[in-house]
């Protein structure tokens, strides 16, 4: 039986989901490309980091919680000790090793790893940042004097680097979840000119020829004619390549998450437990949204993939927590907030498997998510929850978390290495 009815519909689909897309409002500086904003699509204890993207551009999947203020600097047991009583506690939202307890990792392991994010515009305060993250946790440290931490823009040089584009919060979320997944792995923050599917891409590349051996993209646009344009640089034999499904539940599959290339990672809910793991996980989504999913109209499916009631490529193909309501705790001084916040979306799950695959140190296992669908050992399989906004696909596994595989968590979420 053809599949071409069916992709001409998905392609109709597309048209029609895209031209209707939320516009929403955000916080911080527009991002080049953003477009103006409107109605709320999330929460309202939840902000979007980055703004609506015109045609060509990407936007980041960040979630802030604006109920969330846990102040400023080194807090726990490694705040000075001049710190005042509140600031002895560690901040609101998972830390490293809450994150280690629910995927069962180990603390040690990717020395030998570079695991590099691509994200639109300059962070000035990223390294600081990122020094007081992991100083409150007790990792080690990582900044540009001791080789573990680089910064350059999309050419690979340290400077010029490239004006703000109000992905202030987004830059921390990403550095703050590699270093959870993987602290002893080096960092490499390549920051693209714009949010443009251009500059992002450019990056991309620079990040392989400069070493790194995961690249994490926390971003995305829904798919459309052209923008697999940019398909290529998206493929690095060798190097695992992560990529956000979204943060707008079922529906026209992000790009560049819909491609073959990339390890599409969407998200859950995760919740402590009285059960022997000790944590629960659902699919992440609510009435807003939720996880990105779906089934694509311009990208075939792939050999390795082999659910029934999607013709083209499905997303996704992994997940972790990307819930605000159940979000890590972040560090971030720069994208309009006043430092400690906890932060969710798909942004967080894609950089903290990127860091998980850096932990074991695999890298070319990865020239696409094929190795994820050789069997669940070492994977947490997700029942229960949805990304549907309504009842989009009824209890079809597109917009479900069932036993297997599904659209949501795809085969689902780590347990330890083995799968990696």
């Amino acid at each position: 039986m053809t599949h071409a009815p069916i992709r001409a519909l998905l392609v109709a689909l597309t048209a029609a989901v895209v031209a209707v897309a939320p516009s929403v409002s955000f916080a911080g500086t527009p991002a080049d490309g953003a477009g103006s904003s409107g109605a709320p699509a999330h929460a309202s204890n939840v902000t979007e980091a980055c703004g609506p993207a015109r045609p060509g551009f990407a936007r980041c999947f960040s979630l802030i919680r604006t109920d969330v203020d846990g102040g400023k600097g080194v807090r726990g047991p490694h705040a000075p000790s001049t710190a005042t009583a509140a600031a002895t506690a560690l901040p609101s939202g998972y830390g490293p090793a809450d994150l280690d307890s629910a995927y069962n990792l180990p603390s040690s392991g990717g020395t030998d790893q570079t695991v590099a994010i691509i994200d639109a515009g300059n962070d000035p305060n990223a390294e600081a940042d990122l020094a007081v993250y992991r100083q409150t946790y007790g990792l080690p440290a990582c900044t540009t004097a001791n080789g573990c931490f680089s910064k350059v823009n999309q050419q690979g040089q340290t400077s010029p680097l490239p004006s703000d584009q109000g992905w202030g919060a987004e830059i921390s979320l990403d550095l703050d979840m590699v270093s959870a997944a993987c602290p002893n792995c080096h960092i490499l923050l390549v920051e693209g000119n714009t949010a443009s599917l251009g500059n992002l891409a450019h990056a991309v590349d620079t990040a392989v020829a400069l070493g790194a051996t995961e690249v994490s993209n926390s971003y995305g646009t829904p798919e459309v004619n052209g923008t697999n344009d940019y398909a290529a640089h998206y493929s690095h034999p060798g190097v695992a390549i992560t990529v956000s499904s979204g943060d707008y539940g079922y529906g026209v599959p992000n790009f560049p998450a819909d491609l073959t290339s990339v390890t599409a990672v969407g998200g859950t809910s995760l919740s402590r437990a009285a059960n022997t793991r000790g944590w629960t996980e659902k699919a992440w989504g609510n009435s807003y949204g939720g996880a990105g999913s779906g089934c694509s109209a311009w990208i075939d499916k792939p050999t390795w993939q082999s659910d029934q009631n999607c013709p083209g490529r499905m997303v996704a193909d992994v997940a972790a927590v990307a819930d605000p309501t159940t979000g890590p705790a972040v560090y971030d001084s720069y994208g309009g907030y006043p430092g400690w916040v906890v932060i969710g979306g798909t942004s967080a799950s894609a950089p903290y498997i990127a860091g998980v695959i850096a932990l074991a140190g695999n890298p070319g296992r990865y020239s696409d998510a094929s190795y994820f669908y050789g069997g669940t050992t070492g994977l947490n399989d997700i029942v229960g929850g949805n990304n549907a906004k309504s009842t989009d696909c009824g209890g079809d596994y597109q917009c479900n978390a069932v036993t297997g595989y599904d659209g949501p968590t795809g085969n689902g979420t780590p347990n330890g290495l083995a799968a990696f």
